[in-house]
């Protein structure tokens, strides 16, 4: 038994001796930095840090001096021997030129930005910390390139280069968040993702085809969640985040916490945040269309309508929110890492603002019209696989996802004793397999992908006075499907370190089916089926002739197949008209043509131009429509205009996008971006009519300083004006959502905004945050969105890291 016990002594003692584990952190951030790839002067000994910075340099000898590399970092060099003596950490530096930033949604792996001729912008987790905001869709905002409408307190639908909703596509670790309902009206679903959960966002400017499949047509906008992370030293650590918030313009009282458990394979990280809004007060210098003079309650069981003491509150936009997170994560071996994420989130019954607002025969038209709570239900298991021996992939990441998303909409018109029901379910399960491959200059990455939903729609109709409910027509056929099958391959060759090349192409076949109720729909036809596939690819080079002066230019292919929102949905669109189901969809297709240009001036001034035109062909829009030869029917009580989804002939987009960054010094910083967009929808008659998703001109400007515990923000925001001819149709028969020109004609007001915000880091761990927006409390409305935006606005937040 003792010799047992000398001999296993004796074979720790040795793996101890011959193996000499080392750990990669950034300096900065203090995290495990993985891919660096470390070597000595003559390249015949290397290895490459794992996912959370760990690398065996046992081969090396003492006095040997190691390379260690990152596209993200400086170069560092150092003997085992010093390492050694700092207990086996290394700490890399941030490399200062942003051209070397990484990013993910590209590919699906890490590639240099300025190996990339796409336009992608960035969100990280400290930006989110400083600016604060509220949601999701506020996050998105404050990236300057991405501009957001709302209908309600608990919304905001992103616009992206004329696209919006059903045409740019969500993506949440990777995972496609966008289901068979995303309709071409505004999505607010965007709310679900907790900002404080979130780790770094990226949002492609452009399409997104090639990787992520249908609706990718205008942008991606990706969310990467945070991750858990292992322990650095023996046993258990421990460590979380907590904040708290409040902004006086609705009221909101927001808490967070998360913590992190990690051992040396697995870790646990848990998030939890709850928000409350109460009604959200508008600015006091602005259009008096915006106000809110009266509202409706139901007082003894009639409906009455009530004087705002204060027309500036939005009456009945408050709710409340809460996002919850748990994510696992196990890495056996150096070359395996499994991640589970596992996610809800619910909002409480939320008013529909803009309905609220709508008049007839200049009364309020509705008593109520609210969303049921909005849930989203989420499981995503990711398996990472690293093998660079391997001849057919050196890394590969498996997905299995499933999603739950729940809605519904309960509206009743003033002095009607019946509500109108409808709740939505939708099941959506994703199945992927990435891989990527290095070949001397070139990087391959290649993948398949199945996803498929299944709608579930009730409708009924509730009697106020007794509570009796009978069946009623669904929003959507029930049991309707939605499949996606679909395989890619793209690369990104680099023929010298100064100019790249990247191209991919994706097949994608769309499998739809939608049968209706006789009993419930009296139409002309019974089911719609679409079985269609479609080809996209993109081609596109970066130059980089020199540290002064990059140059970007792609070309791209998207498409669009008609979901189950396209085919099946009947809805009353806008008043006296209503959407019915269209089986004879065909597919639409974008061409798009992108060119930009960096100038950076030694760090100190940096400058970014693009220029794009995007041209939609077959275009999916809500055109007046016969049904079965009637061009009226009664919906809901009440003769209305029959209208469906139709393929329209074509739509050109185009527009401009200009960043700047100047660095007066280490601590004095000035940020700035605009962009521009315009474009119009084709009839088959030969007439243009705007497109509805163009947002004005807007943008913002930053000057920031940042010195010690302190930090800065002087910032403005603006946004252009929409005159009455450059409203798209259906925003025209909207008018009840914009202000009112010196004609009487419905349009959307230039804006500004002046806001400073303020960090003071007390101690390492307690950080202070004030904000105070829209400092002259101006009363405005974003174009197309049904309630206006908060007026001066203080937000205070406290953060403590333990």
């Amino acid at each position: 038994m003792k010799k047992l016990f000398l001999c296993l002594l004796l074979i720790t003692i040795s793996a101890q001796l011959y193996a000499q584990k080392i750990q990669v952190f950034d300096q900065e951030h203090q995290s495990a930095i993985p891919g660096v790839a470390i070597f000595n002067n003559d390249k015949s000994k290397s290895g490459v840090t794992d996912f959370d910075g760990f690398v065996d340099i046992s081969e090396f000898a003492t006095n040997e001096i190691l390379t260690f590399q990152h596209i993200a970092h400086q170069v560092l060099k150092l003997t085992k021997a010093e390492i050694s003596k700092a207990d086996n950490k290394v700490f890399m530096t941030i490399d200062a030129n942003g051209l070397d930033e990484i990013v993910l949604s590209v590919s699906k792996f890490g590639q240099k930005k300025k190996d990339i001729p796409q336009q992608i912008v960035s969100v990280t987790s400290e930006d989110v910390l400083f600016s604060n905001p509220q949601t999701a869709a506020d996050l998105l905002q404050s990236s300057g390139s991405v501009y957001v409408q709302k209908s309600q307190l608990g919304g905001g639908s992103p616009l992206i280069r004329g696209f919006s909703t059903n045409r740019l596509l969500i993506a949440v670790d990777g995972v496609r968040f966008n289901n068979a309902i995303f309709r071409a009206g505004n999505v607010q679903n965007v709310i679900s993702i907790d900002p404080f959960a979130v780790e770094n966002t990226e949002v492609i400017l452009g399409p997104g085809s090639v990787v992520y499949g249908s609706d990718a047509i205008g942008g991606v906008m990706n969310f990467y969640t945070k991750k858990p992370k292992f322990s650095f030293e023996e046993g258990l650590s421990v460590s979380g985040n907590a904040t708290a918030r409040y902004a006086t313009a609705n009221n909101e009282k927001t808490g967070h916490f998360d913590f992190n458990i990690g051992a040396k394979e697995w870790a646990f990280l848990t998030s939890v945040t709850f928000s409350d809004f109460d009604d959200l007060r508008m600015g006091s210098n602005g259009p008096d269309d915006y106000l809110r003079n009266e509202y409706v309650e139901t007082i003894n069981g009639v409906d009455t309508v009530v004087q705002n003491d204060d027309p500036r509150v939005q009456v009945t936009t408050g709710y409340h929110q809460i996002n919850t997170m748990q994510k696992i994560r196990y890495m056996p071996s150096e070359k395996w890492n499994f991640d589970l994420g596992l996610f809800y989130t619910t909002t409480s019954d939320y008013s529909r603002y803009d309905r609220l607002i709508r008049r007839k025969n200049g009364e309020l038209r509705s008593s109520e019209w609210y969303y049921g709570p909005q849930e989203w239900i989420s499981g995503n298991l990711q398996a990472r696989n690293t093998a660079y021996n391997n001849s057919f992939y050196d890394e590969s990441v498996a997905t299995i996802s499933y999603q739950r998303f729940k809605e519904s909409r309960n509206d009743r018109d003033f002095g009607d004793t019946i509500l109108f029901q409808t709740e939505e379910i939708v099941n959506a399960y994703t199945a992927a397999w990435d891989f990527e491959k290095d070949w001397r200059s070139s990087k391959f990455n290649y993948g398949v992908e199945y996803v498929f939903n299944k709608v579930n729609s009730t409708g009924e109709q509730t009697d106020i006075t007794n509570g009796v409910s009978t069946r009623d027509v669904s929003r959507y056929p029930d049991g309707a499907t939605w499949q996606s099958i679909a395989a890619y391959v793209s690369t990104n060759f680099k023929f010298t370190d100064k100019l790249s090349f990247q191209a991919g192409a994706r097949y994608n076949h769309i499998l739809v089916d939608a049968t209706f109720d006789e009993t419930l729909y009296d139409l002309p036809f019974t089911d719609a089926n679409i079985d269609a596939g479609a080809l996209t690819g993109s081609a596109g080079i970066a130059y980089n002739p020199n540290d002064l002066l990059g140059w970007r230019l792609n070309f791209g292919t998207a498409f669009r197949a008609p979901n189950i929102d396209d085919v099946g949905k009947v809805f009353d669109s806008e008043p006296g008209s209503v959407v019915v189901p269209n089986p004879d969809l065909e597919p639409e297709y974008a061409y798009n043509g992108e060119v930009g240009t960096t100038l950076n001036f030694d760090n100190i001034v940096k400058v970014d131009l693009a220029l794009f035109y995007t041209v939609l062909k077959d275009a999916l829009v809500r055109r007046d429509f016969e049904l079965d030869g009637e061009t009226e029917i009664e919906f809901q009580g009440e003769l209305s205009n029959v209208q469906a989804i139709q393929n329209a002939a074509r739509s050109e987009v185009y527009g401009f996008e200009a960043g700047l960054e100047v660095n007066f010094s280490k601590a004095l910083q000035l940020t700035a971006q605009y962009n521009i967009t315009d474009g119009f929808t084709e009839e088959e008659n030969g007439e243009q009519t705007p497109i509805r998703h163009a947002a004005p001109q807007f943008g913002n400007g930053h000057l920031i300083y940042g010195k010690g515990k302190f930090k800065f923000d002087a910032f403005a925001i603006f946004n252009g004006q929409f005159d009455f001819q450059d409203l798209a149709p259906s925003q025209v028969s909207n008018d009840y959502l914009y202000a009112k020109d010196e004609d009487g004609n419905p349009y959307s007001p230039r804006w500004y905004t002046l806001n400073f915000g303020a960090q003071y880091q007390l101690t390492e761990a307690l950080h202070l945050n004030a904000t105070l927006e829209n400092i002259t409390d101006q009363r405005y409305q974003t174009y197309s969105s049904g309630i206006a935006a908060p007026g001066r606005n203080l937000i205070l937040a406290a953060s403590y890291k333990f």
